[in-house]
Formats: C-alpha cells, sequence, structure tokens
C-alpha cells in the first residue's frame, strides 16, 4: 500500500474516528466503502481532472461497494492559503458538472486554519491532516446521517472542546508539529 494512504487511513482510524470527530466515519471504513486515492497530480488542472474522474467513479458505482473518496494530494497545495484558493475550483466543477446536491467536498490539511483563529488554536486541529485532502461526500448520505444524529448541531462544540483538552504530548503523537 502506498505510504500516503497508510498515513491517510491511519488519521481516520485515530484521529476521525478514535477521537470521534465525525460519528460516521466508523461505519464506511469498517465496511470498506472508503475510497483513498493518491492524486500524482502537480498542477492544478492536473488535480480537477483527477477530482472529476473520482466524482464520475462515486456517481457509477453503488454506495454500497463505494460510499466516499478521499483525494490525498502530496505533491501540490501545501500551503493553506493557495489550498484555501483552490476550493473555489472544486465549487466550480462540481456546478460545471451539476454535481451540486448531489455531491460535497469537505476540506482538511496539515495547516488548516479557521477564520478569525491564530494558527496554533485547538480548534483547527478539528480539520488537520497529515496532506491537504478532498474529501467527496454523497449529499443524500450526509442528509441521512445529518436526519439520525440527536444533535448534529453540537458536533462542533463537542470537538473542539475534545482537541482542547488534549495533552501537549497527545497533541504531538497525533498531529506531530501541526
Amino acid at each position: 500500500m502506498d505510504p500516503v494512504e497508510i498515513s491517510v487511513r491511519h488519521w481516520l482510524e485515530t484521529v476521525v474516528i478514535g477521537l470521534n470527530l465525525c460519528p460516521f466515519a466508523a461505519k464506511p471504513v469498517r465496511n470498506g466503502q472508503v475510497r483513498v486515492c493518491v492524486s500524482s497530480a502537480t498542477r492544478e488542472l492536473e488535480l480537477l481532472t483527477e477530482l472529476q474522474l473520482e466524482l464520475a467513479r462515486l456517481d457509477e458505482t453503488p454506495r454500497a461497494e463505494l460510499e466516499t473518496t478521499i483525494i490525498a494530494i502530496p505533491q501540490m497545495l501545501a500551503d493553506f492559503a493557495d489550498y484555501n484558493d483552490f476550493l473555489e475550483q472544486v465549487d466550480s466543477l462540481l456546478e460545471h458538472y451539476e454535481w451540486v446536491g448531489d455531491y460535497q467536498v469537505a476540506s482538511f490539511h496539515p495547516r488548516y486554519q479557521f477564520a478569525d483563529t491564530q494558527p496554533d488554536d485547538a480548534e483547527n486541529l478539528t480539520n488537520r491532516a497529515p496532506y491537504p485532502l478532498l474529501h467527496l461526500l454523497r449529499e443524500d448520505s450526509v442528509e441521512a446521517a445529518i436526519d439520525s444524529h440527536p444533535d448534529v448541531d453540537g458536533i462542533p462544540a463537542a470537538n473542539i472542546k475534545r482537541m482542547r483538552a488534549l495533552t501537549l504530548v497527545q497533541r504531538r503523537a497525533l498531529f506531530g508539529d501541526r
């Protein structure tokens, strides 16, 4: 298995599922319905092409086989500002192919930083990952998960609280220097 994929899957298991940041992640991971695609792109057009192909794969593959895809981007978009700007092109691609309402893209990055936060604020850790990632989600699956959760609005606050409760040693073990 590719070392980038190993790293992303380890992050899924230890951070996303292990800390219960996403209460909906464990089932598709356990059922083998999560594809991790390691991008070979070094230019934005190449990455947009890979994104289009992965969305088409989701379109063509039954949910029972493939629930979601994570595109890991190890060779570009290391700067968070560049990554954040690229997300506008991701949105444009979804609109162009009329996938808005069918799919959404969640964003994760090693230097993720929410607006109005400092780089080392604990809440940024909720969206930090070992590589820049584009997580392709089926919109109807997201809606079903939201409908089934007793307090979906409380998830972000609970995640921030969980991150703030981590010791420095725990943070370093999970995120390294991020």
